[in-house]
Formats: C-alpha cells, sequence, structure tokens
C-alpha cells in the first residue's frame, strides 16, 4: 500500500506538502490555509484505515484533500470509498481539483456541508478521521462514536499542539468507558479512540 503509491496520488501529495509549506511562511491567513496534516500522519491514518473493522470510513474536514489521498490508499486496498465533508467552499474546490487530478473519484464521495448535519443518519462507521474547528469536536464525537462498530477506530488530530483548547475534550474521551483511548505523538499529536 505505502510502497505503490500510484504516480498521480503521489504527484499531487508533493504539491499539497509544498504549497501547505508555503501557507505556514508567507503569513497566508489562517482559514485560507491548507492546515493538512504531516506526512508521518497520514501514512499512520492509512494503515490504521486498512485495518479497521468492516464499515463505513469517514473523513471530517477535507480542507484540499491531502489526509483523504492517505485514506484513499486504504480505500484502494479495501474496494471501499472514504466520505468526506468540508463545509468552505474555496476547500471543495481544492479538493475537488485534488481528486480530479490524482484520479481517485471512485475511491471518495466530497460531500458539501456540515458532516454534523449528515451524520446523524449514518451507521456502522469502522473509521473517522477527525480534522476540523476544534469547537466542533465534541459535537462530532458524539454523533460518531455511538455509530461506531466493534473495534472501530476514531481519530482526531492536533491534541497536542491544541492541547489548552482541547484538554476537556481529551479529557472526557479518556473517561468514556465505550472506547480505549491513548494520545499518538505523531505529528501535531493524534488521539486514537477505538470502540470497545
Amino acid at each position: 500500500m505505502l510502497h505503490q503509491i500510484p504516480i498521480l496520488i503521489k504527484e499531487r501529495m508533493e504539491q499539497l506538502e509544498k504549497a501547505d509549506a508555503k501557507d505556514r511562511q508567507d503569513g497566508t491567513p489562517r482559514l485560507q490555509r491548507l492546515r493538512q496534516i504531516p506526512s508521518e500522519s497520514g501514512k499512520l491514518l492509512s494503515l490504521l484505515a486498512a485495518s479497521a473493522p468492516e464499515g463505513e470510513i469517514i473523513e471530517i474536514g477535507t480542507s484540499a484533500g491531502y489526509s483523504t489521498l492517505w485514506l484513499i490508499l486504504a480505500c484502494r486496498y479495501l474496494e471501499k470509498i472514504v466520505r468526506t465533508f468540508e463545509i468552505l467552499p474555496e476547500k471543495i474546490k481544492l479538493a475537488e481539483t485534488t481528486f480530479n487530478q490524482a484520479r481517485v473519484d471512485s475511491y471518495v464521495k466530497l460531500i458539501h456541508g456540515d458532516a454534523r448535519d449528515h451524520l446523524k443518519d449514518a451507521f456502522d462507521i469502522s473509521f473517522c478521521f477527525l480534522d476540523a474547528e476544534k469547537e466542533y469536536y465534541d459535537d462530532c464525537y458524539d454523533l460518531i462514536v455511538p455509530k461506531l462498530v466493534k473495534g472501530g477506530f476514531f481519530i482526531a488530530d492536533n491534541v497536542i499542539s491544541h492541547e489548552d483548547e482541547l484538554q476537556p475534550f481529551i479529557e472526557r474521551v479518556f473517561a468514556d468507558s465505550r472506547v480505549d483511548t491513548l494520545i499518538l505523538p505523531v505529528g501535531k499529536g493524534l488521539l486514537l479512540s477505538r470502540k470497545i
């Protein structure tokens, strides 16, 4: 899977990595930046998604589609589709460009809008990656965890880089007896929960 990344996916990943690095250095306003995960987080997401039990793969917060490409590697292996949600119109356009350029449209369903409005009717989720505005973490957690299959994964990004802001959320998840949880010091900090 990670040894055989298709060239079009790899090329788009490299373009987005360069754009993200530039955003972080040139003073691009926060909401306009790509704000994407580092590649080591992407590789871990890919491996975890490929190891998840049977069920749906979800991503909340698409941005330009960089993390989605890592999840698509798992979807290609599993012959599944990732459903990814994005609110901002300019990010939706970037993600559409990413998926078209990488020719991965058959492995992704990009949903325009707030995941909280779309996931109320979802069931049998095996994997969810959350990387959105931090004030939405609690709401998304409440929507996803009851719908996770046994052994399913819930992963939230930025729990080390935004530890102060997310501390109440982190404490709440660690106290939840429905999941086993740990924090992985990968990238900006990944909270990994597995449904018991």
